[in-house]
């Protein structure tokens, strides 16, 4: 690993005890680093990882944030779901404490060549191929990120001559200041994530993260169809690389093909690759069909641009199950689509009432109070021949832990019925 006497012997705090900040205070803390985690939550999950590091002689609170921890370190670490005017960051910055996020500090400690995929939509799928282009090229390869598995968690392991296929979103981009793939990939620019950015130009500039520190010698591979990422490409001094439809590929295929170009990898590989992938679950999952109407999971459907996707490639009468924590979107922007096809929408979540006004003139909208609610309702107002689809275009932190567990929920309702 790189720049391992950097971390050796600093007073570092990690902000967040999710997934992201247990495997980076480990591997901190192998590294020689005085490492201290602090959670504003004390649930359940939160004391189970704070054990397994006290456990190892790391300093944990939950249940608050303390100024006096933040204020003696030497470094901060950002979980994804800390935002950068959270109080620890706001206490950091009083006295210039640097807060960089848990990708840049897989970055800084990374060997191997980095693919760096981000975008609104698709940026899973695109990882989990990438990853399968280069297994299948017989050379080892890394899938990380926001996809499930932090990068912390294997940075260890990687040499030289491997590839790490990394998701990341504008959370973690938006903490980070060096980082730099081999190459970086926008697939698409939609309205997203306005509860968390104060508008769309702060987003954009999130996003332009992956690229910023990238040189000549580096790649950025864009979608030539979006007019918006064409004035993006515009402040890039990496290898522009574009991607465009050919008929036969979607965007998200088209965009590993192009990747593949980059890595030496033959066209016949990569659409062998894509016969045999099955899917990710959460995206378009099938589930059951229960007297002839289908059930179909697309739980990783957080966005409205996400909705529309699985409303065009569903060629029968729907009943949507739609609905969670509000990003500040226009659920409007389904209608066109939805047209003719959703019969009824079950809303649930806190963002229920807003999508019910926007849709409620197009399409006949009921709420339900839980997923089992929500799948009772949907099946009992179907008819067979029917998709009921869970398609939130909502994120899930308002009853579920991720979109996950909201997946998981609908299809254990499901098989219920």
């Amino acid at each position: 690993m790189r720049n391992i006497e950097f971390f050796r012997d600093k007073r570092i705090t990690v902000v967040g005890l999710a997934s992201s900040g247990f495997s980076c205070a480990n591997l901190l803390h192998d590294l020689g680093s005085r490492v201290s985690v602090t959670d504003n939550k004390d649930d359940a999950p939160v004391r189970c990882l704070a054990k397994k590091l006290k456990d190892k002689n790391i300093f944990v609170e939950t249940g608050k944030h303390s100024k006096d921890l933040i204020q003696k370190s030497d470094l901060l670490v950002l979980s994804p779901g800390v935002t950068p005017v959270s109080q620890p960051v706001l206490w950091a910055k009083e006295k210039n404490i640097p807060a960089i996020s848990e990708i840049e500090v897989g970055w800084m400690l990374c060997d191997a060549s980095i693919i760096a995929v981000t975008g609104s939509n698709g940026k899973t799928t695109v990882t989990t191929l990438i990853g399968k282009i280069i297994e299948a090229s017989s050379r080892r390869v890394f899938v990380c990120g926001n996809i499930g598995t932090p990068f912390t968690s294997l940075v260890k392991k990687m040499r030289p001559e491997d590839f790490v296929s990394l998701e990341v979103s504008s959370f973690q981009l938006e903490s980070c200041y060096n980082f730099r793939p081999k190459i970086a990939l926008i697939l698409n620019f939609n309205r997203n994530h306005l509860d968390r950015h104060k508008d769309m130009r702060e987003y954009l500039e999130a996003k332009k993260r992956i690229f910023i520190n990238q040189g000549p010698s580096d790649y950025l591979v864009l979608n030539s169809k979006d007019k918006l990422l064409k004035k993006v490409s515009k402040s890039a001094l990496s290898e522009i690389v574009w991607y465009e439809p050919d008929g036969k590929l979607n965007p998200n295929q088209q965009a590993v093909i192009k990747v593949g170009e980059l890595l030496g990898i033959a066209r016949k590989t990569c659409l062998k690759v894509f016969s045999a992938f099955k899917g990710l679950a959460h995206r378009m999952e099938f589930v059951a069909k229960k007297k002839g109407v289908s059930f179909i999971n697309d739980s990783k459907a957080t966005t409205v641009e996400s909705c529309v996707w699985a409303l065009r490639n569903i060629n029968s009468d729907v009943v949507l199950i739609a609905g969670g924590k509000d990003k500040g979107v226009d659920y409007g922007l389904m209608l066109k689509e939805a047209a003719g096809k959703v019969r009824l929408a079950v809303l649930i979540g806190e963002a229920k009432d807003k999508i019910r006004r926007c849709i409620f003139k197009k399409i006949p909208v009921i709420e339900a109070s839980s997923m089992r609610d929500a799948v009772v309702k949907a099946f009992l107002n179907a008819n067979s021949g029917d998709y009921v689809l869970l398609s939130p275009m909502c994120s899930s932190f308002d009853m579920f832990d991720n979109y996950k567990q909201r997946g998981e929920v609908f299809k254990k309702e499901v098989l219920k019925l």
